[in-house]
Formats: structure tokens, sequence, C-alpha cells
């Protein structure tokens, strides 16, 4: 459509008031579902009402969260993970975003290369939810909680490296139609793409499985210490290290073989704690295993024991039905031989 404007026309206006009218549209749509929910499904006397009761999540503090993450092992690694993605997710974006409006300053050209990689990045998700649940299945854990980090450290040095020493490879992409400002932004998008899939697809799914082998405290109190500290840690830590370099450095581009060399070091702690995850993991998954077989038996052998006596119990009663039997017979036969004795002597 932009390309049928005439000249002197802003398309970016346009663009911007259809985008804007369509999320209009779109809001009113989830208020009117949202009203038909609460009025015609929540409020319906007619649907039976399950009241459950919520369980208590305990509301933990900085310290106490800190005495936590300090107590485990198992609990600081996992929180390596958390931070560590967090952190490494904010570098490479924002470094990222950085280049893409050098490399296309129209706001047209911006959205619309935004436009395809959000696309792209709904597909990629799609595609690694299928193929999340084959990876856990066939790998195991360790494996499918490896492949996030590996796939932002492959991309990421990709990344850095046509950045910083793109310059020398400017004849070899000449002969691609590219440069090399060009090549790190589609390298960057790859790695924005593949991360993002990764963490919704594996992840997620590999950080929840984790606290399974817990015990049921740690498991309550692991996680509400990671979501007081590692989460808003994460989130902010790749903002504050950014804004470190740009003051030491006075700009994003003269600090960014500084944020590289950073997210290497941050992506290596990630895949040695994935690893030593894995093993604590594992240890704890068979012991749980194990507790369950025995159980298992347990409830095994009661069960047989229940039906054993049962069994014992129903043979001495049906041993006991005979004798009663006979001595019911031999009361019942005795005053018949009375009966016949007094008969005959009456009849002396």
């Amino acid at each position: 459509m932009r390309k049928n404007l005439g000249p002197g026309v802003d398309g970016w206006a346009i663009s911007l008031k259809a985008m804007m009218s369509i999320v209009v549209v779109l809001g009113l749509v989830i208020t009117g579902i949202y009203w038909g929910v609460n009025k015609f499904v929540i409020d319906n006397s007619s649907v039976p009402v399950v009241e459950r009761k919520k369980k208590d999540k305990p509301k933990l503090s900085m310290g106490e969260s800190m005495k936590v993450l300090l107590s485990s092992r198992y609990v600081r690694d996992l929180a390596t993970l958390v931070v560590a993605y967090g952190i490494s997710i904010n570098l490479v974006e924002v470094t990222w975003k950085s280049k893409l409006k050098a490399q296309f300053p129209s706001p047209n050209e911006y959205s619309s290369f935004m436009g395809d990689f959000s696309t792209a990045t709904g597909i990629a998700t799609f595609t690694m939810m299928l193929l999340g649940r084959v990876i856990l299945r066939k790998f195991g854990w360790g494996v499918a909680a490896t492949i996030t980090p590996a796939v932002l450290l492959l991309t990421g040095v990709g990344f850095f490296s046509l950045i910083l020493f793109g310059e020398p490879l400017t004849p070899l992409m000449t002969k691609f139609g590219m440069t090399p400002l060009l090549a790190a932004v589609y390298v960057g998008a790859m790695q924005n793409i593949f991360s993002k899939s990764a963490k919704y697809s594996l992840f997620d799914p590999c950080k929840e499985m984790a606290y399974i082998p817990l015990d049921e405290d740690m498991k309550v109190k692991g996680k509400a210490a990671i979501d007081v500290v590692c989460n808003p840690l994460g989130k902010s830590g790749g903002a504050l290290i950014q804004q470190f370099m740009i003051l030491s450095f006075g700009s994003l581009a003269n600090s960014t073989p500084y944020l590289g060399g950073i997210l290497l070091v941050i992506v290596l702690a990630w895949l040695g704690a994935v690893r030593s995850l894995d093993l604590q993991f594992s240890s704890l998954a068979k012991q749980e295993l194990g507790r369950e077989k025995l159980l298992k038996t347990q409830a095994v052998e009661t069960v047989a024991e229940v039906v054993g006596t049962g069994n014992g119990s129903l043979q001495e009663t049906l041993a006991s039905e005979p004798s009663a039997n006979g001595a019911a017979t031999k009361q019942s036969q005795e005053p018949e031989s009375t009966a016949s004795e007094k008969s005959g002597q009456q009849s002396q």
C-alpha cells in the first residue's frame, strides 16, 4: 500500500494509523469477550461452582531468599540459569536493535522488518514446541537444557564477530549483495528468533522440571527465592551492565567488544551450571525413582498380606460351617429317636 502512495505522503503515518486502528478493534473484541464470560459463564447460577482452597505460598524477604539460595547448591545452579538467561537476552537484544536501527533508519522499513521478525519467531516457536517433547524424551534433561545457551553462544559469536571484524569480509559480502552490517542484523535476528523459541519450548519446561526432585519445603522456598531475587536480577542486570559500559566508554558502539566478552563469560557460566545441575538432577531423580519403587513394593506386599489374611479367615469360616451343620443334624436326629422310643413304650 505504501508503494502506491504519491510523493510527499507520509507512509509511516498511514501505517501507524492503520496499526492503531487494529489495536483498538482488537481491544474492543477482548472487552466484549471478557464481558460475555463474566455475564453468561461466571455469574451463571446453573453452573456448578467448585471451591478450591489456594495453597499458601511463603512470602520470603530479600534476606531470606538469599539464605535459601546460599544454603543449596542445586538451587544456586537453578538460579544461575534464570539470571544468565535474563542478562544474556538483554545484552543481545539491545545491541542487535541498535544495529537494526542503523541498517533500517526509515520507520516503515524498521516496522516491516520487525513484522517479519515476529512472524518468524512465531513459526520457530511453534516448531520447537513440537520438537521439545521429542528432545526431552529421547535425549534427556541435560541435552534439552543445554540447547538454549548453546544457541546463544554460537549465534552470539557470529553476531559480535561480524560487528567487530566485519570490514575484511566486505568484498565477500558484496558478492552476495550484503554488507557486514546487514549480515550482522540477519545473524542477530536468527539469534533472537532461536533463543526465544528455545526459551519457550525448552528452557521454561526444563526449569520447571528441575524443581520436581526437591523435597516439598525446598521446592516451595527455592521457587519463591528465585522469583524474588533472580527474575528481577536477570531482567535488570543486563540493563545495568549496558548503562555502566556506556558511561565508561561513551557509547554503545564503543562498548560492544566488552559486551561481547561479558556475554561469553555469562553463557559459559550458564553452561557450567547446566552441567552441574544435570548431574544433581539425575542423582535426585534416581533417588526419587528408588523411593517410588520401594513404596510400590511395600504397597504390593501389604495388599498380598491382606489378601492372604482374608483367604485364611474364609477357609476357617468354610471349615467351621460343616461342623456346625453336623451338630445341627445331630440335634435334629436326637428328638426324632426320642419320639420313636416313646411311641414304642406306649404301644407295649
